[in-house]
C-alpha cells in the first residue's frame, strides 16, 4: 500500500482525523503498566540502541517518543542528549515519572504528537512504537516525527518486524504487518544514514532500525 501526502497538506489537520495507537495495545498499558514497566527495566542494557545513538545523535534537545518506562530517556540525559519522555499512555508516565523522578515526561501520541512544536528537536528517538499503529497512520506519524526535528536534526526510528498478517500477543498489544516502504516515502525530507535489520539485545525480537538526518531545508 502507497500513500501520497502532498507536502502542501496541513499535516496537523490530517493527523487530528487520524486514529492514535490501537486501543487494545493501549488499554493493556493502561491496565498493566507497573508490570511492563518493571519487565523493561529488567531488560539487558540496549547497547545496540545506544551506540547508534552514540554513533549518529548530536548534542541538543531530543524526544523519546514512546518511552514507556522512561529508561531510554534517563539513559539520554546521563549521557549528553537532554531528553523530554513522551508516551500515550498515563499508566506508563506515572510509573516513568516514578522510577525517573528528575526526567520530564509528557504525554503525546502519534500521529498527532499535540503540544510538540515543530523544530523543536536536535534528536528523536522511537524505539519500537510504530508497530503498534494502523498501516494508514504510519506516513503521517513518521512525517511528523520528522516535522518535530530541527533542519539537520536525527531520527532514530525502530519497529518489531511481523511477517505476514497482523499479530497480537497475549496482552492484546497490536503488532503490524506493515510495508516498510511506507516508512521510506514519509522519510521524503530526510537523508537515510543507516537502515538493518537485526535482533534487539533488549527483547531478543527481530527488529528494523532506520536512522535519517533531516534536510538542512525541510
Amino acid at each position: 500500500m502507497v500513500i501520497y501526502l502532498p507536502y502542501s497538506i496541513n499535516l496537523r489537520s490530517l493527523c487530528r482525523t487520524l486514529l492514535p495507537m490501537d486501543q487494545k495495545t493501549l488499554s493493556a498499558y493502561e491496565h498493566d503498566a507497573p508490570a511492563f514497566a518493571r519487565a523493561w527495566e529488567a531488560q539487558p542494557v540496549p547497547s545496540d540502541v545506544q551506540a547508534l545513538v552514540r554513533r549518529f545523535f548530536t548534542a541538543g534537545p531530543t524526544a523519546d517518543i514512546g518511552c514507556g518506562s522512561g529508561r531510554d530517556t534517563a539513559w539520554l540525559n546521563q549521557n549528553g542528549f537532554p531528553a523530554i519522555g513522551y508516551d500515550a499512555s498515563d499508566g506508563l508516565l506515572r510509573e516513568a515519572r516514578r522510577l525517573h523522578p528528575r526526567i520530564q515526561f509528557r504525554k503525546a501520541s502519534l500521529p498527532e504528537l499535540d503540544g510538540i512544536a515543530d523544530n523543536s528537536f536536535v534528536n528523536v528517538l522511537c524505539e519500537t512504537v510504530i508497530m503498534h499503529l494502523s498501516p494508514i497512520v504510519i506516513v503521517p506519524s513518521v512525517h511528523r516525527l520528522v516535522a518535530t526535528l530541527r533542519p539537520g536534526g536525527t531520527l532514530y526510528l525502530s519497529w518489531r518486524v511481523t511477517e505476514g498478517a497482523d499479530q497480537r500477543d497475549e496482552q492484546g498489544r497490536l503488532y503490524t504487518a506493515f510495508d516498510p516502504t511506507l516508512v521510506f516515502q514519509a522519510l521524503a525530507l530526510a537523508d537515510v544514514l543507516l537502515d538493518e535489520q537485526r535482533v534487539s539485545v533488549a527483547s531478543g525480537r527481530t527488529v528494523r532500525c532506520v536512522v535519517a538526518r533531516k534536510f538542512e531545508g525541510g
